[in-house]
């Protein structure tokens, strides 16, 4: 269930809110959110609330390859406050299995 994108509350940083947004962006082979699965490495915010994502795959020849980065900007964009937002894929380090939350391993039967 997508999470609403609501107006800034100062209790909630624009940081945290990035977070819930990428909490809902899914590969769509995987029925484990990209933020669970470890795919994100960097979640970066400057001065002028430009947002750079540093990102991977679960593998170079993932078919979803140009659907997630889109994807990650339709969510993250239109979070009240942000400037713009940048998806760099990376395969350095290659994701592994052990980059998941203990809860997204349980769900596909790692533990």
């Amino acid at each position: 269930m997508e999470e609403d994108i609501k107006p800034i509350d100062p209790e909630v940083t624009l940081y945290e809110q990035v977070i819930r947004a990428l909490k809902n962006v899914y590969d769509p082979e995987i029925p484990v959110n990209i933020f669970e699965l470890g795919l994100i490495y960097e979640v970066n915010i400057d001065e002028m609330n430009d947002v750079r994502i540093l990102m991977t795959l679960t593998s170079p020849a993932c078919p979803a390859a140009q659907e997630i980065p889109g994807d990650i900007k339709s969510k993250v964009e239109p979070i009240p406050g942000v400037q713009a937002v940048q998806v760099e894929v990376t395969f350095d380090p290659p994701w592994d299995k052990d980059m998941m939350i203990d809860e997204a391993k349980l769900e596909l039967g790692f533990m």
